[in-house]
This record gives structure tokens, C-alpha cells and sequence, in this order.
């Protein structure tokens, strides 16, 4: 009997030395686009208390809307630190100088990497979750993300060949998160043929003798800039006369996250019409 009251007693003891768990962070602040999305679809009502400023602009987000009812910031150490937030989301791509800054301020930092697959995207989904003290969220749109994937990618055969055409003749494979897209749209890319499996100039005369049976073009911007005029070259023009063409959807295709199954969505069906299905 005194022995175990003993256990009892150091069972105890042992559970009140034990971490509390830390409390989800209240202001969050983000300082990059795709954590901007990512965090908005999962934070608690209030939780962030600012944004990117590329949040906002309906060109390059696909969350301009949600992101509208949040102040924004321009990624400035001065103005993350007066904003007072507990948790700030950064990018792989976010000015490290910056980060470094904050980190010295006792400002926590978390650095997400980019997302290039399908991998990397439920990665971050997971991640964020966590930072943010929100993971049965997480779970629950990592459940409905594979959920509409799956219904997506069923049944692709046979694979038509797409070509990925940009702004300075870019274009992008496999290893590259619009490849990914186009990939999982059930499509051949043919960047991964011609050696660009992670993005490179595409000359226009191996687009041309390549001959795909959708061209993917870039989206052209108001003004006049001299990288958008390869998609005006009457070859590039001759080459998709007579054939579909899709011109991308730059919110749906920036940043990894749910968002990218709408423009896979939108793929898929322009390879079902080139073989005549409903």
C-alpha cells in the first residue's frame, strides 16, 4: 500500500514538472504571399493582425478579397516591430536581413520553404497548423485537399503533350510547381523533354518544332513591356491557330496551397475537350 501511494506521489510530481503547452500566438503577422494565403485559410478569427501588401492585389492572390479586411505591411523590420506581433510568417524568399533583424528583436520567425510538389504543399499546410496552434484545421484541409486531388487525377490516359509558355519565353518542368500542375492536369510537359525539368528559357524555335497540343501561355499585364512580346510573335500565334490554348491564372498558380487545384481543375478540362469528352 505505501509503495503505491510512493508511485502515486511521484506520478504526480513527475506530470506538474512537466512544459505546459504554449498557447497559440494571438497577433500573427505575415510578410510574404504565400504564407499570407496559407495562414488566412487556417488562423482563428483575429488571430492575424496584418499582411503582405501582394495579399491584396487581386493579380497575385488568389485571397485579395480575405486579405482585403487586414492592414498590410512591405516586409520592413521597423514596421513588423511596431506592429508588436508574437509570430511572424516569412518565405524562403523574404529579405533575410530582415529576418535576421527580427530574430535579434526576440520576434519569433518562421521561415517556410517554397512549395515545388504536392509533398512540399502538405508540408507547409501541416506546419502552419502547427505555428499556429490550429492543427485539427489543418488536418481537415489536408483531408478535403487530397479528397479533390484524387477526383482530379483519376483515369488520365491517354497524356496529351502541353507546352508552358511565358513572359520572356520561360517555361518550366517537373521539378517546378506549374509543372507540377501540369502534371497532375494529366499532361506530358514539354520542358521535361527539352532538358528544362526545373525552368529555363525556352527558345521559340524548339516550342515550335516541338509541337504541342496545348500551348500554355503566360498572362499579359497592362503596359508595355518588352517580355511579354515573345507572346505576341505571329510564329508563337501560327503555332496554337487551329489548336486550344489556356492562358494561366496567376493567383491559382503562385503560391503551394488548395488553391492550385482550381488550376489544375481548369487543365483538366481542356484535356478532356481535346479528346472530345463531356
Amino acid at each position: 500500500m505505501v509503495g503505491r501511494l510512493f508511485l502515486a506521489a511521484g506520478l504526480l510530481l513527475a506530470g506538474l514538472a512537466l512544459p505546459a503547452a504554449a498557447d497559440p500566438p494571438r497577433r500573427v503577422l505575415s510578410m510574404n504571399l504565400c504564407t499570407d494565403q496559407l495562414a488566412l485559410m487556417l488562423a482563428a478569427p483575429g488571430q492575424m493582425v496584418s499582411v503582405s501588401y501582394l495579399a491584396q492585389d487581386p493579380t497575385a492572390s488568389a485571397m485579395a478579397v480575405e486579405a482585403g479586411r487586414l492592414p498590410v505591411n512591405h516586409g520592413l523590420a521597423e514596421e513588423i516591430f511596431l506592429a508588436q506581433p508574437d509570430l511572424v510568417l516569412a518565405g524562403a524568399w523574404s529579405t533575410p536581413e530582415t529576418v535576421r533583424l527580427l530574430e535579434r528583436l526576440n520576434i519569433p520567425v518562421e521561415v517556410f520553404p517554397i512549395e515545388t510538389d504536392i509533398a512540399g504543399i502538405r508540408a507547409n499546410i501541416r506546419r502552419m497548423g502547427e505555428v499556429l496552434g490550429r492543427e485539427p484545421q489543418a488536418r481537415a484541409m489536408l483531408a478535403r485537399f487530397d479528397a479533390d486531388l484524387a477526383r482530379l487525377t483519376d483515369g488520365q490516359d491517354p497524356r496529351p503533350r502541353a507546352a508552358l509558355y511565358m513572359a520572356n519565353g520561360y517555361s518550366a518542368g517537373r521539378d517546378s510547381l506549374a509543372g507540377q500542375i501540369v502534371d497532375l492536369a494529366g499532361f506530358d510537359n514539354v520542358a521535361d523533354e527539352l532538358g528544362l525539368p526545373s525552368g529555363g528559357m525556352l527558345a521559340l524555335e524548339s516550342l515550335l518544332l516541338s509541337d504541342p497540343d496545348l500551348l500554355i501561355e503566360g498572362r499579359r499585364y497592362e503596359g508595355h513591356a518588352r517580355a511579354q512580346e515573345m507572346l505576341d510573335h505571329p510564329a508563337l500565334r501560327a503555332l496554337s491557330r487551329g489548336k486550344p490554348a489556356h492562358v494561366i491564372s496567376d493567383p491559382d498558380w503562385i503560391c503551394g496551397n488548395p488553391h492550385i487545384l482550381r488550376a489544375v481543375a481548369e487543365l483538366r478540362d481542356a484535356r478532356l475537350a481535346l479528346r472530345g469528352a463531356p
